[in-house]
């Protein structure tokens, strides 16, 4: 029996509001719901994905309601491998966060709890949605959680920081509202697939209008340069395990948001334009990360290179650069939430964010020191490390195409990323200690959570071959625009 993907959105839901009434009964309701909801998400995600690789796709219009009015929940390889993908992290998140800050109150564990799940929630929605307007919904529903989380220290910085995102999310809103409004002017609906049928009739300034406000919209939320200057400051003042769901989960979800919008609606050619504006955030991003002093900060800028390397493997477009573009989210994915959650005990033992405080600290955290140590071996793309698959795959389909100059450039580029990262482990491992204050042990649902994902890289690592043919899958899905409109078209 194939489960319903309105689960979802309606149990997290329910469970959100649940949770307040149930704290009252259980003190500790807050913080195992969550765990409970994105569990039962991991069940609902294999089970749809296992049912779309076998039968096809999975359109569920909601109430009755048809398009253009009726949300419309989609569930093809592509959105099933990632809305699997985001709701077996989140629940690893969740599990590393379990009993996070004990000295929190029960008020601000409740409130905490809550806005994490509903952020992991929302790019859920985003990923499984077939309507624009329902995209933006739950677009809203990821900011306004976000907004909410970085500033939950309640201190100067996370409160500057949360404005910042506030201020620029804002604009991306109004933007994504209007292309919807130009786009639902122009075709008479709003569902994608529909859409994407009648796009060829829309006049081709209307759609040139509607595309970049698109592309400053879903850029923002993607965290493409030059607008992604709230990503910093918000992964470096948010809570560690929120920091982790910033990277693994609602950048998968602005990335995925802009594909979806430019492979399926449009018909203007942006290859080109996906492929400079990737370079040059990747570019951007890996300089300004190799100047930082600041560990999350560093951490949120390498987060950001990444993102523009998985922006110019979908420029390419080939069925190998989609592939391996698909594999680096998953990789990035993995492996930064493991870099955030081994640097927030970094953090947690030190009296500062500052990377000379990681001095020597491989003395009392071996353990934390190598799960960091694998993971940045891995982000850059080391063998044999799950990172060196996605990596070889875009170089790869880059040479296929004869773009050489992109190959030297991400090469470059790479050296700069492996440059800070050996000097961190260099600082953990080889520089002398200057201090020793007390050490703040990981609890073991965390050690449990950072094995889960140091396994993953290792095991994927040595044997690719055990994701191919999900990735093979999504990727085709992505790619063959045809199928998907008449698939969801002839469902409807």
């Amino acid at each position: 029996m194939v489960i319903t993907p309105v689960h979802y959105i309606v149990v997290p839901l329910l469970a959100a509001f649940a949770i307040p009434l149930l704290t009252k009964i259980y003190k500790d309701a807050a913080r195992l719901i969550p765990g409970i909801v994105l569990f039962y998400n991991i069940i609902v995600s294999f089970n749809l994905l296992k049912y779309v690789n076998e039968h096809g796709i999975i359109s569920e219009t909601i109430a009755g309601w048809q398009a253009p009015w009726g949300i419309n929940l989609v569930i093809t390889p592509f959105t099933g491998f990632l809305a699997s993908m985001v709701s077996v992290l989140g629940f690893i998140i969740w599990l590393y966060g379990y009993r996070f800050k004990r000295t929190l109150k029960g008020g601000l564990v409740k409130y905490y709890e809550i806005l994490q799940m509903m952020m992991i929630a929302g790019s859920i929605g985003v990923i499984i949605t077939g309507d624009l307007f329902n995209m933006f919904v739950f677009i809203e529903i990821v900011g306004i959680s976000a907004y909410s989380l970085t500033a939950f220290y309640r201190g100067r910085d996370g409160a500057e920081a949360s404005f910042k995102y506030l201020l620029i999310g804002s604009f991306a809103s109004t933007f994504l509202l209007l292309g919807i409004l130009i786009i639902y002017t122009q075709t008479g609906t709003l569902n994608m697939a529909q859409i994407a049928e009648r796009m060829h009739e829309v006049p081709q300034h209307m759609k040139i209008i509607a595309l970049i406000f698109f592309l400053i919209s879903l850029g923002i939320e993607a965290e493409m340069f030059p607008l992604n200057g709230w990503a910093p400051d918000a992964y470096s003042q948010a809570p560690s395990p929120t920091s982790a769901t910033f990277a693994a989960v609602v950048s998968i979800a602005g990335v995925y948001a802009l594909i979806r919008v430019l492979f399926t609606l449009f018909d203007v050619p942006v290859n080109n334009y996906l492929m400079i504006m990737g370079f040059v955030t990747m570019l951007v991003a890996e300089i300004a990360a190799i100047s930082q002093k600041d560990l999350k900060r560093m951490l949120a800028y390498s987060s950001i290179g990444q993102v523009g390397l998985v922006l110019i493997a979908f420029g390419i477009g080939s069925k190998l650069a989609v592939f391996g573009a698909l594999f680096l989210m998953l990789n990035h994915a993995v492996i930064k939430s493991l870099l955030f959650m081994t640097g927030s005990y970094f953090i947690y033992n030190t009296d500062n964010k500052k990377l000379k405080s990681l001095n020597g600290i491989h003395k009392r955290l071996p353990l934390v020191s190598f799960f960091f140590s694998l993971g940045a071996l891995a982000i850059v793309g080391f063998p044999p490390f799950a990172g060196f698959w996605s990596k070889f795959y875009i170089l790869i389909a880059a040479g296929d195409a004869r773009h050489v100059y992109l190959i030297v450039g991400v090469l470059g580029v790479t050296i700069i990323e492996l440059t800070y990262y050996l000097r961190i482990v260099g600082r953990i491992y080889f520089a002398k200690e200057e201090e020793e204050p007390a050490s703040h042990k990981p609890s073991i649902n965390a050690i449990i959570a950072m094995s889960a994902l140091a396994l993953f890289i290792l095991v994927i690592g040595v044997y690719p071959d055990l994701i191919m043919q999900p990735l093979n899958q999504a990727a085709d899905a992505l790619l063959n625009k045809t199928h998907y409109i008449n698939q969801i078209l002839s469902l409807n």
